[in-house]
C-alpha cells in the first residue's frame, strides 16, 4: 500500500482528521476504499472508473488524496451548482480538516463572467423588451460597480436564460481579447490568472470539454500543468464531449453578431451607413430561414431539411448574406477591434454553414502547432464520415448542428497526451455491476475499475412497488392507469412525491388529472428549476411532477420526498438523430443497437432517477415503477440487476403498511455533511 493510500484511508478513518474537524461525519469503509482507489491512480498516473453508490461519500473520498498528494489538480463536475457546492462547501470543509495549505480556484466559462466592453456598449442601445429587462439591466449596472469576481451568479435574481446575459457577457467569437480596452480589468483574465497558480482547480464539464476541444472557453494555459483530473458525474461526459468536438451555429448568434456590429459603429465615424444594411439583411436572412423551417418537425436530420426547397434556398441566401456581411467589413477592420472580431465571426458562421450545408469536406480547426480533425475527417470502418448533420427548432430560433458519432478516439488522444492521472467517478456508471458501456464509450482501455454499492440498509429503507395490472406503455390509456397507480400510494404517503416522466406530453396530462387535489402540486415549467425545488421542500407534503431533466440535481433529504415514481423505462426517444445514426452505425459494424446503446443508457437513465429517493441514512422511501416491461420483458432483469437491492412487492397494500410503521415511529430528519 503507497503512502499515499494509507494516509487517505487514515483521514477517513474512525478518530481521522475528518472525524475529529467535522460534526456528524460518519467513517465508511466504502468511502475509505474509494480514497484509497483514487490515491492509487494519482500515484501511478492511471485510469479509475469508479462507481460510488449514494451516500458513499465520493466527493470527500476524491478530495482528501487531491490535497494530500501535491499534484495539481483540477477537479470537474456536471453542473455550475455543484462547481459553486464543490468550491464553497466540500472543498474548505476537508482542506481545513486536513490542515493542507493548498491553493484554490474557481473557473467557470467565459460566459459566466460580466464582460465590462459589452456592458458598455449596451448602454443606452435601445435593445430592452420591457420595464422589467431595463430594471434587471440597472441592477447589472449597479453590481458591476462593487462586484470583485465578476461572476454573474451572484445576481441571484437574475434568470439563467435572461436575455441580457449575452449583452453583457463575452463569447469566444466576440472577445477582442488584448486588443479590449477594459483587458487590465477582465474578470476572465484574472479568473485564469488565479487558476494558473492553485493547486486544486474546480471547473465543470463545459469548461473542461470546451478547452479540450480547442473552443477558447477558458483555460488552455492551465491544462498542459495539470497532473491530475477528477472528472465527477462521469456519466455525462460522452453525451457533452459530442456536443464540443462538433460545431454548430444558430439564429441568436447570427442576431448578435448583427448587433454588436451595428454596436461598433458609434466607434467609428460614418461607419454606420456601410454596417447597417448588410447587418439588417443579415437579420432578415436569418428570420427567413427560420420561417421556411416552420414546415419542418421540431428535431430532424439535415436531409430531412434539405427535402424542402425553401429551406435549401433559405439557406443559400443566408450564406450569401453572410459572405456579403464580411466583405463590407473587412474595410473596417484596422479602424476598430470590435469590427475585426465581427468579420471573424462572419467567416466562422459562413463556414459552419456552409460545411453543413455541403457536407463532408478535409477542413482542420487549430490553434498555434497543434491541428485538432473536424468531425468530417473521421470516417468509421464503412468509410462514411462518422458524424450526423442535424437540427433542432425552437419557439423562435433554430440550430444547425454536427455532432460526431463517437467521441473515444478523441478524449483517449487528449487523456495520453497530458500524463496526468485520471479518475472518473459518478453514482451511475455501471449495468448490472459492469463498466463496459461506459468504458468504451470514454476510449478507456484498460482502466482500473472500482464498484462501491450504497452503503443504505435498502430492505428497511426501502420498498419498490411495481402496480400490477398495467397495460402496455404505448396504449392509450397508459397514462391515465399510471395516475390510477399512483393516488393510493400518495395517499398513503400523504404526497411527499417526486413523478418523473419519460414526455413532457405525458407530465402535462398528468398535472391536469392531479390539479385540485389534497397536495399541493408543482409541475415542471410552471416556475424555474430551483424556485419549484424550494417551494416542494417547503410544502412538506407535495407533489413535484417532472420529466428527463429532473433526473439528475433533485436533492431532498428528509421527509419531504419519501415516494419516488417512474411512468416508464427511460429509453432514448426515437425522435433525436444523433442517437438514431448512433444505432444505425451499431447496425453497420454488426452490434447490437439494443443491446449495445440503448438497454445500457436506459439503465443508467433509471438509476439517476432513482437515486433520488434516499439521500442519507435515515430516509424511508417506496419507489413505484409503473412500466409492466420490467416484469413481461427478459431484459427487464438488467435494469433490477442495476439497481439496489429493494425489498420488492405488487400489493399496494405493502406501500400503506410501510408508510404506517414510519408515523408510529417518525425518522428524523438529518442529513449527512458528506452524502
Amino acid at each position: 500500500m503507497s503512502e499515499l493510500s494509507s494516509s487517505s484511508r487514515d483521514a477517513l478513518a474512525q478518530g481521522g482528521a475528518l472525524a475529529d474537524a467535522i460534526p456528524a461525519f460518519t467513517p465508511r469503509a466504502s468511502q475509505q476504499r474509494l480514497a484509497m482507489a483514487v490515491a492509487d491512480a494519482f500515484e501511478s498516473r492511471g485510469t479509475l472508473l469508479a462507481e460510488a453508490g449514494t451516500g458513499t461519500g465520493k466527493t470527500y473520498a476524491y478530495l482528501v488524496p487531491a490535497l494530500l498528494s501535491g499534484l495539481k489538480t483540477i477537479v470537474s463536475t456536471g453542473t455550475r451548482a455543484l462547481q459553486d457546492q464543490l468550491y464553497f462547501r466540500d472543498l474548505p470543509r476537508v482542506r481545513d480538516a486536513l490542515g493542507t495549505p493548498v491553493k484554490t480556484a474557481l473557473l467557470k466559462g467565459r460566459a459566466n463572467y460580466l464582460c465590462k466592453h459589452r456592458l458598455e456598449n449596451a448602454k443606452g442601445e435601445p435593445r430592452f423588451a420591457n420595464r422589467e429587462q431595463i430594471a434587471q439591466f440597472q441592477r447589472i449596472v449597479a453590481w458591476s460597480g462593487r462586484t470583485r469576481m465578476g461572476d454573474l451568479a451572484e445576481l441571484e435574481a437574475l434568470p439563467e436564460d435572461s436575455p441580457l446575459l449575452p449583452m453583457v457577457t463575452s463569447t469566444a467569437d466576440n472577445c477582442l481579447g488584448s486588443e479590449c480596452p477594459f483587458w487590465g480589468e477582465c474578470f476572465v483574465v484574472q479568473a485564469r490568472a488565479r487558476a494558473q497558480t492553485a493547486d486544486i482547480v474546480v471547473v465543470n464539464h463545459h469548461l473542461l470539454l470546451a478547452d479540450l476541444a480547442l473552443k477558447q472557453e477558458g483555460f488552455g494555459e492551465i491544462l498542459p500543468g495539470a497532473q491530475a483530473f477528477v472528472v465527477d458525474e462521469a456519466h455525462q461526459l460522452p453525451d457533452l464531449a459530442a456536443q464540443f468536438f462538433g460545431e454548430g451555429l444558430g439564429a441568436r448568434p447570427l442576431v448578435e453578431l448583427a448587433r454588436d456590429a451595428i454596436g461598433e459603429c458609434k466607434h467609428v465615424s460614418a461607419s454606420i451607413s456601410v454596417v447597417q444594411p448588410v447587418a439588417q439583411r443579415l437579420e432578415q436572412a436569418t428570420r427567413v430561414l427560420r420561417a421556411t423551417m416552420e414546415v419542418l418537425p421540431t428535431r430532424g436530420t439535415r436531409g430531412r431539411a434539405l427535402q424542402e426547397p425553401p429551406v435549401r434556398e433559405a439557406c443559400g441566401q443566408l450564406l450569401d448574406e453572410l459572405q456579403g456581411f464580411a466583405e463590407a467589413l473587412a474595410p473596417l477592420r484596422e479602424a476598430a477591434p470590435g469590427f475585426d472580431g465581427c468579420h471573424a465571426r462572419a467567416v466562422e458562421f459562413a463556414g459552419r454553414l456552409r460545411r453543413w450545408v455541403e457536407g463532408p469536406e478535409d477542413q482542420v480547426f487549430g490553434s498555434g502547432d497543434v491541428a485538432y480533425p473536424t468531425m468530417t475527417d473521421r470516417r468509421d470502418a464503412s468509410g462514411d464520415t462518422s458524424d450526423v448533420c442535424w437540427f433542432e427548432l425552437s419557439p423562435r430560433g433554430f440550430r444547425l448542428q454536427r455532432t460526431p458519432l463517437d467521441v473515444s478516439a478523441p478524449l483517449r488522444e487528449h487523456r495520453e497526451r497530458s500524463h496526468a492521472a485520471w479518475v472518473f467517478t459518478s453514482a451511475t456508471l455501471a449495468v448490472a455491476g459492469g463498466f463496459d458501456h461506459l468504458r468504451e464509450r470514454l476510449g478507456l482501455d484498460d482502466p482500473a475499475t472500482l464498484l462501491e454499492p450504497s452503503p443504505f440498509d435498502w430492505s428497511t429503507q426501502a420498498l419498490c412497488y411495481l402496480p400490477p395490472r398495467m397495460p402496455e406503455p404505448m396504449s392509450r390509456d397508459y397514462g391515465r392507469a399510471v395516475v390510477d397507480a399512483l393516488t393510493p400510494v400518495l395517499e398513503a404517503s400523504r404526497g411527499r412525491a417526486f413523478v418523473l416522466f419519460a414526455s413532457h406530453r405525458a407530465l402535462r396530462e398528468a398535472a391536469e388529472a392531479l390539479r385540485g387535489g389534497p397536495w399541493p402540486l408543482f409541475v415542471q415549467g410552471d416556475a424555474p428549476r430551483n424556485v419549484l425545488l424550494e417551494r416542494f421542500r417547503e410544502s412538506g407534503n407535495g407533489v413535484l411532477l417532472g420529466a428527463a431533466s429532473f433526473r439528475e440535481g433533485v436533492d431532498v433529504a428528509g421527509d419531504a420526498l419519501s415516494v419516488v415514481v417512474i411512468d416508464k423505462l427511460p429509453f432514448a426517444a426515437p425522435d433525436d438523430p444523433v442517437f438514431e445514426a448512433r444505432l444505425d452505425a451499431i447496425r453497420r459494424g454488426g452490434g447490437n443497437p439494443f443491446r449495445d446503446e440503448q438497454l445500457p443508457q436506459a439503465v443508467i437513465a433509471l438509476k439517476q432517477g432513482v437515486g433520488r429517493l434516499i439521500r442519507s441514512e435515515t430516509d424511508r422511501g417506496v419507489l413505484v415503477l409503473c412500466d409492466p416491461r420490467l416484469i413481461g420483458k427478459s431484459y427487464g432483469r438488467v435494469f433490477f440487476d442495476s439497481l439496489p437491492p429493494f425489498t420488492r412487492t405488487r400489493d399496494v397494500a405493502d406501500v400503506h403498511a410501510f408508510f404506517a410503521a414510519e408515523s408510529a415511529d417518525p425518522p428524523p430528519d438529518a442529513r449527512l455533511p458528506d452524502a
